[in-house]
């Protein structure tokens, strides 16, 4: 059975023809057809991942509880409010874990689907720019689980008065736990919008120089509507997007300096 490009793959006149130009020339149903295909191969992962995980969601829910137990009193405990808490909140929390794994699958399906649309030089360009995007997005909720959470348990547990015992749901630490590793996993992002302003020539690396002192103190008013309200989630966050921001500018100063030097070799 042939394809429509067939005739021009076999035809000399066509050897040169740009990919480019092939995919603009096919119909929307086409893309549409190629993009449910990677959908699909994302959604079997996701199940997939899923469903082996799910033998350890009970262990896994264990794991992100020890934070929060650690800090609690001998007398207290976690508590379910809801009957049907004790097998949700480890079956949505499964359900992130599986997402997060997939995460690099996922990348790389989106990825494979708008290739065949990017010229040579995006390509280079965009595989570290993925790669650098997963990376930076564990590593949010890596700092988050470590460094992030332990320290705003120990505050809020220990400004509770005395005459009161901390239980706290668990589905609503589920829930905290879940809002705090995606806003450190989106906001260590920042590096790669970062470059990709400056790459764009949205901005340039000496406008973000100059304007650093307003970013500084965006960076501390985002932080304090996207954390809980004490000043150390505050800190936590805002510092970190500050250092990320700097690390940014500086890899665009990197970026800038090589496109200099290439036009001068030009």
């Amino acid at each position: 059975m042939t394809t429509s490009l067939s005739p021009q793959v076999q035809n000399p006149e066509h050897e040169n023809v740009d990919p480019r130009d092939q995919l603009e020339s096919m119909p929307i149903t086409s893309h549409l057809m190629v993009l449910r295909k990677h959908l699909m191969k994302i959604v079997a992962i996701l199940i997939a991942l899923f469903f082996c995980l799910l033998p350890f969601a009970n262990k896994t829910y264990t794991a992100l509880s020890a934070p929060l137990r650690a800090q609690l009193p001998a007398n207290s405990s976690m508590i379910a409010t809801d009957v049907t808490a004790t097998f949700m909140a480890p079956f949505k929390l499964n359900f992130f874990i599986a997402l997060m794994l997939a995460m690099p699958i996922i990348i790389y399906q989106l990825w494979a689907f708008v290739k065949p649309a990017l010229y040579e030089k995006e390509k280079n360009l965009a595989f570290p720019l993925l790669f650098g995007a997963i990376s930076l997005f564990y590593a949010g909720i890596a700092f988050a689980y470590y460094v992030a959470l332990p320290s705003i348990l120990h505050f809020f547990i220990s400004v509770s008065p005395d005459t009161v015992a901390p239980m706290t749901d668990i589905n609503s630490y589920l829930t905290f736990c879940l809002k705090l590793f995606l806003v450190f996993g989106v906001t260590f992002e920042i590096p790669i919008v970062t470059l990709l302003l400056i790459i764009a020539g949205i901005v340039t690396t000496q406008t973000l120089a100059e304007k650093r002192r307003f970013i500084i103190v965006g960076c501390f008013f985002i932080a304090m509507f996207m954390t809980p309200p004490d000043a150390i989630s505050m800190v936590m966050l805002a510092v970190p997007m500050w250092m990320l921001f700097e690390l940014g500018l500086l890899f665009g100063k990197l970026i800038e300096r090589r496109k200099k030097s290439a036009q001068v070799a030009e």
